[in-house]
């Protein structure tokens, strides 16, 4: 089969696209036909050698946590040829392993439904750690890409207000899903300050704005990054262990099914195309989700 791989960390050109063994499913596992593979900024930190500690691997490696396809190696409680979405390893490929999966809501699409699983995993673990209840204020630093979108929406289903910041392209699309938007550059904090008190605040960027997210929510143990390595050092905590997946899946079928969760795919890419994907992603100013497509 093929499969994007990398044998050294460094930049989007240690990748290849390279023919390797196919994979098989363990205990507790299902094999899937790859349909699409969700890009992740962790794909790229990871092969980056940035967050190794939550993520160790040996080199050569291969990329990608997220995907969506068609089972082909049985696992419980699905069948073969199921169309399922989920999280494994190496999902950069024609054929992935993975450990928690759920069926694919009706009317999702492939590229659509791989680029949630980490994602909405992510979503619900920050709200978690971050506490704010109804009626309560959450600012999220960059907010248009996938986990600010799956905040804003699963937020706003809570009852939470939402500040998002992002660049001024996005400003409509934030508004979409039910966020007051400010934008980046000179003078945010004070635009943020128009829409009242702080409660909590989430870094999705790692856009260096953490001694203001401090500042505006008036305590550090009300701040949390995904982005900012240097986050601790303001006394402010860096999330970047997962939680569980499965209960992520699930509340994302549901929130989908419902109509109260939907993060569109702003690009696809082949495998062969992984590297510019990688480029692209750690640009940032990303709207919503970008995938790889078999």
């Amino acid at each position: 089969m093929k499969k994007v791989t990398f044998a050294e960390f460094g930049g989007p050109d240690v990748l290849h696209l390279t023919d390797a063994e196919e994979p098989h499913a363990g205990p507790g596992q299902i094999r899937i036909a790859v349909r699409a593979a969700g890009v992740n900024p962790v794909d790229w930190r990871i092969r980056e050698g940035q967050v190794l500690g939550a993520h160790p691997i040996q080199l050569p490696s291969g990329v990608g946590l997220d995907a969506a396809g068609v089972v082909d190696e049985v696992g419980e409680g699905v069948e073969a040829g199921d169309r399922v979405f989920g999280e494994g390893v190496d999902t950069y490929a024609e054929l992935a392993v993975l450990t928690a999966w759920a069926r694919m809501p009706e009317g999702l699409t492939f590229e659509e439904a791989a680029g949630y699983p980490s994602v909405v995993e992510t979503a619900l673990r920050l709200l978690r750690e971050a506490g704010a209840r109804p009626g309560q204020t959450l600012l999220v630093s960059g907010a248009s890409g996938g986990v600010g979108s799956a905040v804003l929406q699963i937020a706003r289903e809570r009852g939470i207000k939402v500040i998002g910041t992002a660049g001024a392209a996005n400003q409509d699309y934030l508004r979409g899903l039910g966020a007051h938007a400010a934008t980046y550059g000179e003078g945010w904090v004070e635009r943020v300050r128009r829409f009242g008190p702080v409660d909590a605040a989430l870094d999705l960027a790692g856009s260096g704005v953490i001694r203001e997210l401090v500042e505006l929510t008036g305590d550090p143990r009300k701040v949390i990054s995904i982005a900012d390595l240097g986050a601790p050092e303001f006394g402010v905590r860096f999330s970047g262990t997962a939680g569980s997946v499965p209960d992520a899946l699930a509340e994302a079928v549901d929130l989908i099914s419902r109509g109260r969760l939907h993060i569109p795919v702003e690009k696809s890419y082949t495998l062969a195309e992984a590297a510019a994907a990688h480029v692209d992603s750690q640009a940032g100013h990303t709207r919503g989700r970008r995938v790889l497509t078999v």
